[in-house]
C-alpha cells in the first residue's frame, strides 16, 4: 500500500482527497518535483529544493513550509514506503479557492502532496543494461516559460504524445530557430567531434537537476571538452551519440531519431563512461 502526504497528514494514496476547487485542478496553478531516492538517500535533494524555489518564485507562491521540513516529510515519506528505490513526487498548488477567477491571491492555504513510486535502480554504464530511447523530432510548441517546473504539462503531454504515435520513446523539440531545446520529458546532450554539448539555459528549457549534476561531475571527474551553446537540428541529427537526462533515467542514449541511427545504432562509449560516472557520485552533491 503507497503512502501518500497530503496537507500535514500522511495517508494511504487511495484515500488522498482534493477539492475540485484547488487551483492546482482548475488552472494547472502549481508547481513540482521528482526526487529520487535509493535506499533512503535522496540525489540532489539541494539542487531539487534550490529549483522547487525557483519555481515558486516564478508564480508568486509563497508556502510556509522551510526546506528542512521539506526534506523531513520527504524523509519520512520514504520511510512509510519502505526507504527502498524509490521516485518521491512532490506538488503544491496554490490551494482551494471559493470561486474560479483568474487572478489570484495568496490569502488561500497552499496544497502540499507529495507520494512515493519505485523506480528501476540505473545503469552502472553497461551498454548491455542500457535503457535505450528512440526519438522523433517536432518544432517545440509548449509555453514561454519552460525554465518553470510548471504542473502545466499538456504541451509536453501532446508533443509525448507524437513520439508514441510514430512508435518512439521521446521527441526532440527545436524552437523557430530550428536549435534544440530538450525533450518533452529530459534535457538533451550530443556529444559530437569529441565534445559534449547542451543547450544553454533559458526560457525554453526546465533547469534540469540531472542535466547540472552531469555537469557537475563531468568537469570534476575528466577532462572532456563540454560546451554549453545554442545546438542546431543539423548537428543533432548528425551527432555521434545524443543522450536523455532525467532524475529517473539519469542518462539513457537515444539511439534512433526520426527512423534513423545515431551513430552505430547502439549506446556509445562516450555515454557508457558518463553514466558510470554519475552512477558513482551522484551523492556528491550537499544534502
Amino acid at each position: 500500500m503507497t503512502i501518500a502526504y497530503l496537507n500535514g497528514d500522511f495517508i494511504p494514496l487511495s484515500e488522498a482527497r482534493i477539492s475540485p476547487m484547488d487551483r492546482g485542478f482548475l488552472f494547472g496553478d502549481g508547481v513540482y518535483e521528482v526526487i529520487p531516492s535509493y535506499q533512503g538517500q535522496f540525489v540532489a535533494i539541494g539542487y531539487h529544493l534550490e529549483r522547487l524555489r525557483t519555481s515558486l518564485d516564478g508564480i508568486h507562491l509563497v508556502i510556509p513550509q522551510s526546506d528542512e521540513q521539506l526534506v523531513a516529510l520527504l524523509d519520512e515519506l520514504c520511510r512509510q514506503n519502505g526507504s527502498g528505490d524509490q521516485g518521491i513526487y512532490l506538488q503544491i498548488t496554490r490551494g482551494v479557492v471559493e470561486k474560479r477567477q483568474h487572478a489570484f491571491t495568496n490569502e488561500n492555504a497552499p496544497t502540499v502532496f507529495a507520494y512515493a513510486f519505485p523506480i528501476a535502480s540505473p545503469s552502472d554504464g553497461s551498454p548491455s543494461d542500457a535503457t535505450c530511447f528512440r526519438a522523433v523530432t517536432r518544432t517545440d510548441k509548449r509555453w514561454g516559460r519552460c525554465h518553470i517546473k510548471s504542473t502545466a504539462l499538456l504541451g509536453n503531454v501532446l508533443h509525448m504524445m507524437e513520439a508514441v504515435d510514430d512508435g518512439a520513446e521521446e521527441v526532440l523539440l527545436f524552437n523557430a530557430q530550428d536549435e534544440l531545446t530538450e525533450a518533452a520529458a529530459c534535457n538533451v546532450f550530443i556529444a559530437s567531434r569529441g565534445k559534449i554539448v547542451t543547450p544553454a539555459l533559458d526560457h525554453q528549457i526546465l533547469p534540469g537537476v540531472t542535466r547540472r549534476l552531469c555537469l557537475d561531475v563531468l568537469a570534476a571527474h575528466t577532462d572532456w571538452t563540454v560546451e554549453i551553446r545554442p545546438v542546431t537540428r543539423a548537428e543533432v541529427c548528425s551527432a555521434e551519440e545524443v543522450w536523455l537526462s532525467s532524475s529517473t533515467k539519469e542518462l539513457a542514449p537515444v539511439i534512433q531519431i526520426d527512423g534513423q541511427p545515431v551513430g552505430s545504432g547502439k549506446p556509445g562509449p562516450l555515454w557508457s563512461q558518463a553514466q558510470r560516472l554519475f552512477h558513482l557520485h551522484r551523492f556528491d552533491t550537499a544534502s
